[in-house]
């Protein structure tokens, strides 16, 4: 298609055509032949190019494909997670390589009974985690979380329990420098309690088992707080049956520190110990025996087991007409038996005194009035009938409640001879 236009300015950038009809057309003036000014006729032709066009259509589609494959049917896969290992107080999770797609990652949570435990550092390096301070013997339940540029994805819930003091099956022990030897018996004593045995200091790595403190797995162990034992510490987990501490089992512990039981089996046979109260029920018999009997039994039989028995204390006084008996009644205390002390002795019990001081001197005194009127009664009976009466003899009986001798029958007759 021809087409003749007419300069109307030429600039430097920039050049104005008119057409027949008086249209301005601007054309760039670079495609202008070379000596044009204002008022020159140039002759333009126009044409399509297929070739060049169904190319170029060829080469957009191809791209889109390529977008589509690419970004369109790949998305983030789900984390799968797993348990590796579970002991008492801790649990060793693991998952796959995470799969993002073409999506770009946000971050990777883990989740402990539906409440965020932490987040996962360098998501799309680190495959396990190390979970501690559990309690033994308690369900949790644990997922992953992804978030990324394309959406947010959870893995499956997994349930795991910690073990009891006695499942020793999560116990893995890493070995380092031991005589061949100790390495035989400690790898038969780990496969009897059910344990595992691996070469390398790893996460799950529980204990990390030598005799000398050197090497580079000793070195990892004591950089990742792994506990370094003693074979011994095995073997003491496999006597006792459960898991023992680790303080007495140290390479430079005292062995003394080790706390030994019974063993599995006597452990077994008493595993029903005795019932307190048939160990109690003789000392009971005895304190309700004692309770039975009066206070000042009781602290005889007591000081009877603290020291010899004294010898005996009963005496015996006749009470006559004859002026003794007068002189018996102003007698002053010091006339009394005195009582017998009781020898020192190292497991001598001192008991306290069951009444209180004011109250001695006061039934001192009904003690010296009963025997006042004991007195005067034989005087008037002497003197009206003209014989000497005889009172039968009375017995002094110690007190052992405060101290003192009183007679046995004050205040009353047994039997008057006239």
């Amino acid at each position: 298609m021809l087409i003749s236009l007419t300069v109307g300015k030429v600039d430097a950038g920039v050049a104005v055509l008119l057409t027949e009809d008086n249209r301005l057309i601007e054309f760039p003036s670079i495609l202008l032949p070379p000596n044009i000014s204002s008022g020159s006729i140039v002759d333009i032709t126009v044409a399509r190019n297929q070739a060049k066009e169904a190319a170029s259509q060829k080469a957009f589609a191809s791209l889109q494909n390529e977008i589509y494959t690419t970004f369109g049917q790949q998305s983030p896969s789900p984390p799968v997670l797993r348990c590796r290992n579970a002991t008492q107080t801790s649990v060793v999770l693991e998952w796959d390589p995470i799969q993002l797609a073409t999506a770009e990652m946000r971050s990777l949570s883990l989740f402990r009974n539906g409440s965020k435990a932490g987040g996962i550092p360098r998501p799309t390096e680190t495959l396990a985690t190390k979970i501690s301070g559990l309690a033994v013997d308690t369900e949790y339940v644990f997922h992953l979380v992804l978030r990324t540029s394309a959406g947010t994805y959870s893995s499956d819930k997994i349930t795991i329990k910690t073990h009891k003091m006695t499942d020793l099956s999560g116990i893995t022990v890493t070995p380092g420098v031991l005589p061949a030897p100790l390495r035989d018996s400690l790898q038969a004593a780990v496969e009897r309690i059910g344990a595992k045995l691996v070469d390398t200091v790893r996460l799950d790595t529980t204990h990390f088992v030598c005799t000398e403190g050197r090497g580079q797995a000793w070195e990892r162990a004591v950089e990742t707080n792994i506990p370094v034992v003693r074979p011994e510490w095995v073997e003491g987990c496999e006597r006792e049956g459960r898991i023992v501490g680790v303080r007495g089992y140290y390479l430079n512990a005292d062995p003394r520190l080790r706390q030994v039981g019974q063993g599995v089996g006597l452990q077994r046979q008493d595993s029903q110990p005795s019932s307190p109260q048939v160990n109690q029920r003789p000392s009971s018999q005895a304190s309700t025996s004692q309770r039975a009997l009066p206070l000042h039994v009781q602290q005889g039989s007591r000081q009877d087991l603290a020291s010899p028995p004294p010898p005996s204390t009963t005496e015996t006084h006749n009470v006559t007409q004859s002026p003794s008996v007068a002189t018996a009644d102003g007698a002053d205390e010091t006339d009394r038996p005195p009582a017998l002390p009781v020898k020192d002795h190292p497991s001598t019990v001192h008991l306290p005194e069951p009444k209180s001081a004011t109250d001695e001197p006061k039934m001192r005194k009904e003690d010296r009035d009963q025997v006042a009127k004991v007195a005067q009664s034989t005087e008037s009976i002497s003197s009206g009938e003209g014989h000497q009466g005889a009172v039968t003899p009375t017995t002094m009986v110690s007190r052992e409640d405060d101290g003192e001798r009183t007679p046995e029958g004050a205040g009353s007759f047994t039997e008057v001879s006239l």
